[in-house]
């Protein structure tokens, strides 16, 4: 299973990549930003069972990740990891392709939860 962990935060992809490796996971990719993700992407040919993308982030957003994931492919399960709980936005990226979101700060079983039906 190779994970993708999208945030410019470095304590948040650290975060995570300490609950999947907890979780069993150790292929764990990281990007500072949405275009560092699509260039990741490509780099292992879209072969990722998973995306965890930040919303606000520099050089392209998570909204705009999202949409440029999903012209390319609709396979790979993207869920949004972010602090913008608005209605709104879990809207907008659900109508974008989102698989899931989950608001950041989490707890550890909310993570699992949200993440692990998507790895198997």
């Amino acid at each position: 299973m190779r994970i993708l962990l999208v945030d410019d935060s470095a304590t948040m992809r650290k975060i995570q990549r300490r609950l999947l490796t907890e979780m069993g996971y150790s292929d764990i990719l990281e990007a500072n930003n949405g275009k560092e993700a699509m260039k990741v992407l490509s780099d292992f040919n879209y072969e990722v069972n998973l995306v965890l993308c930040d919303m606000n982030m520099p050089e392209m957003n998570g909204i705009e990740t999202l949409v440029a994931i999903r012209a390319i492919t609709k396979t790979i399960p993207v869920v949004m990891c972010t602090s913008v709980a608005e209605k709104s936005a879990v809207m907008e990226a659900i109508k974008n392709g989102a698989n899931n979101y989950l608001v950041k700060p989490f707890a550890q079983d909310a993570f699992v939860a949200k993440v692990k039906p998507f790895l198997g």
